[in-house]
């Protein structure tokens, strides 16, 4: 199986979190178009016959695109893959873009699920994010969403910001809990030095919050989501039974994928390659025959240390038995002996099979993914 990411390099407004810059013209927006067909022509091949279940709209604002030109690209790719019928089609989606006229003409189409970009339900925050829409307006957005007859909703969520009290964190979370949606995304604000908030930080103007309030927006999270009958399935991922997103869970699983456009990356299982971030030069690459993507041949102990680091964010860990199997036995032995220390703090736990990072220390992942690779060749 493998599925395709459509990366739309359009934003509506910059906001403060994005970690890097796309361009706010929508000028060239049929242009984009017809560069995104052509490279799904030119890259029908890539992935080698792998039937294609999943389709996801991301990046910028999918939302651009009226939702017969969304369905225009939909059908290229059943029919340059032989799709039939797909598992998962998903359109991220700004709440202000979700119109009743919008979402009528989009259910029609093979879209199949909204990733809404709700972020905050509390107005202040949202103006720290720079966001156009107020916590009504997303409030609002999901439920019309509902109405049209999309069943299967998620939407993002970020606790972990300067300034936000553990009552206005529970606030979303009970706002989230009322509009009785299968799937939330919840992430950790993180600066990275490229966006608006790494130069705030950088001249004294933002502060990242304590661990400790780190820590206990995080437990609320776990708590509530668990009491409520979600599943804590990726670190940054809950669902209810039967919900979880299947095209991001290809990601964690080493699925190959096929992304097109912009800054988009592919993976065969055994090359990455990604294109171009720049909209004009993707466009002469598209168009004029330029070079537009970068590739990287992966090594065997590059491949180990991604299936560590993408199987390890998600609850069921990774599989013994598939280590032992594609990297040999040493390499399994290796891992269990350098997770010792983990294994013993109860960081790490291996079971059935399985090792896996316990849901209540996510929060460590990266730490102990870190510790856990392999430098030298398999």
């Amino acid at each position: 199986m493998a599925g395709i990411y459509i990366h739309v390099p359009f934003c509506r407004r910059m906001c403060n979190y994005c970690d890097f810059h796309f361009s706010v013209s929508l000028r060239r927006k049929d242009e984009m178009l017809e560069a995104l067909l052509r490279e799904l022509e030119e890259r029908k091949g890539y992935l080698k016959g792998e039937p294609v279940t999943t389709l996801y709209f991301g990046g910028g604002t999918p939302t651009v695109y009226a939702p017969a030109e969304l369905d225009r690209i939909i059908r290229k790719v059943k029919d340059l893959f032989g799709v039939e019928a797909f598992t998962e089609v998903t359109v991220e989606a700004n709440p202000d873009d979700l119109t009743a006229a919008y979402l009528d003409e989009v259910v029609r189409t093979d879209v199949s699920r909204l990733s809404i970009g709700v972020q905050s339900f509390d107005d202040a925050h949202l103006r720290f994010f720079n966001r156009r829409h107020d916590g009504k307006t997303a409030f609002e957005a999901v439920k019309r969403a509902k109405e049209a007859g999309f069943a299967n909703l998620t939407i993002d969520l970020i606790y972990g910001v300067p300034g936000m009290s553990l009552q206005q964190w529970e606030r979303n979370l009970e706002l989230f809990f009322r509009l009785e949606i299968p799937h939330l995304s919840a992430y950790h604000l993180t600066i990275e030095p490229r966006t608006i908030f790494g130069r705030m930080a950088r001249q004294k103007r933002l502060t990242a919050v304590p661990d400790r309030t780190s820590v206990l927006h995080y437990e609320c999270l776990e708590r509530r989501l668990a009491a409520a009958g979600y599943r804590h399935y990726e670190i940054s991922n809950f669902a209810l039974p039967g919900s979880e997103a299947v095209h991001n869970s290809g990601y964690w699983q080493g699925v190959p994928y096929l992304g097109v456009g912009p800054s988009a990356h592919s993976y065969d299982g055994t090359e990455r390659s990604w294109n171009v971030r720049s909209n004009p030069a993707y466009l002469r690459g598209v168009f004029g025959g330029e070079d537009y993507r970068e590739r990287e041949l992966l090594t065997p102990t590059d491949r180990f240390n991604e299936y560590l680091m993408t199987g390890l964010r998600t609850a069921r860990g990774v599989d013994a038995a598939r280590i032992e199997r594609v990297f040999g036995a040493q390499k399994l032995f290796e891992l269990r002996r350098s997770a010792t220390g983990f294994f013993r703090q109860g960081l790490l736990r291996e079971e059935e099979g399985r090792i896996f990072i316990p849901t209540e220390h996510f929060l460590l992942s990266d730490h102990i993914v870190s510790a856990l690779f392999r430098l030298g060749d398999c």
